[in-house]
């Protein structure tokens, strides 16, 4: 499974899915449960006790899964046993008409509301397909191979009902390098995702034409102040590699500093000699970013992340300790390793994510020579 929409295709998902099936049996199977119970009750202890109405409860629950036919149909067993409870009880004509009216008149009202919850099933529905195409198209899947690297990329959004968020990545392979970028617009829902498709657009086209990351990042400002008004911005990191250096080139700004795990196991975070606003910020001074340069050899790994990963919080407030779990990434496909990752970030939660939480791995393999060949007494990662 691409790893890319791990949010919208994920185990996880498809175990709410069962879950969601298991409740809708049990509901479906409510109503008939409920009537069965109240006849019986109603039988056994006579009609001084006043149980008979409560039959009405069949087409109320009846109205929370299914049609409006299968709404009918229970209103109309309730019905039918409320006629036969009273000619076996002997019950008041007065009473039975009122049992009688209440089953009809809950059984319309619930009829009536099945009617909405349909129709607001089927444009949810119609949002979360459209979400989902828009989501796909926005955040194209990353290759996994590129030049000395082998990536994978995972995407899970916090907005379960549309699946769609703000966090963005992309990888793009130019002239001077592969070049990426990582990042995470202010706030969510649509206007958040029309600002992610505006940067990689603007990314897309520029790390194709500009000589470094510095030109593609003042293309991504210019593009960032002709669209937002001044309170929004982007964090991001953008990365530079060539297959003919021993060098990553990064770009931050202000976001969280990558992790690099060396083929040793040893971890460093690749934090900037300094610090500057977000994208969209500019005029708030400083200038933009030094570009740095992070060591990323044979056997290295840097990943890329947003907030929403390392700001993950437990059911007792604790951060997601994402140092400690880099054993993880131990896997030699590295989209299972991050995989692996993704998994335990949930569990670590154990529960709907507060944020969306974006990651992409960089592996780095062995120098590819220009005859294609890898260096002698070497091998790839």
């Amino acid at each position: 499974m691409p790893l890319h929409l791990a949010g919208l295709f994920s185990p996880r998902r498809g175990r709410r899915r069962a879950a969601g099936a298991r409740t809708a049996l049990a509901l479906s199977v409510l109503p008939y449960v409920m009537m069965l119970i109240v006849t019986v009750v109603e039988a056994v202890t006579g009609p001084e006790k006043g149980f008979l109405p409560l039959l009405a409860v069949g087409p109320a629950f009846a109205s929370l899964t299914g049609g409006v036919r299968r709404t009918l149909i229970v209103g109309l067993t309730a019905l039918v046993l409320a006629v036969a409870l009273s000619a076996y009880n002997s019950l008041e004509v007065s009473r039975a008409y009122v049992t009688a009216g209440s089953i009809a008149g809950v059984t319309a009202a619930s009829a009536l509301a099945t009617v909405g919850r349909r129709r607001r099933e089927k444009e949810l529905a119609s949002v979360r397909s459209v979400a989902e195409v828009a989501q796909r198209v926005l955040l194209r899947p990353v290759p996994r191979r590129a030049a000395h690297m082998r990536m994978a990329v995972s995407y899970t959004s916090a907005m379960a009902a549309a699946h769609i968020g703000g966090d963005l990545y992309e990888v793009v392979t130019a002239p001077a390098g592969v070049r990426v970028i990582v990042g995470d617009v202010q706030g969510k829902g649509l206007e958040a995702v029309e600002t992610a498709a505006l940067v990689l657009g603007a990314f897309r086209e520029a790390a194709h034409d500009e000589t470094d990351l510095q030109g593609v990042s003042a293309r991504l400002e210019k593009a960032l102040n002709r669209r937002l008004s001044g309170e929004e911005f982007v964090t991001a990191v953008l990365a530079e590699a060539n297959p003919e250096e021993t060098t990553m080139t990064l770009l931050n700004y202000g976001h969280p500093a990558p992790l690099v795990i060396r083929a040793s196991g040893e971890i460093e975070w690749a934090e900037p000699g300094d610090h500057v606003p977000p994208l969209g910020l500019a005029a708030l001074g400083p200038e933009g970013p030094v570009p740095y340069g992070v060591r990323f050899e044979p056997g290295d790994q840097i990943l890329l992340y947003t907030d929403g990963v390392v700001e993950a919080r437990d059911q007792w407030g604790a951060f997601y300790p994402l140092a400690d779990r880099v054993s993880l990434l131990k896997d030699e496909d590295p989209e299972a390793a991050l995989e692996a990752l993704r998994r335990d970030l949930i569990a670590h939660i154990d529960g709907t994510p507060k944020d969306d939480a974006a990651m992409l791995l960089l592996r780095c393999r062995e120098p590819v020579l220009p005859d294609g060949l890898a260096a002698e007494g070497t091998s790839q990662v």
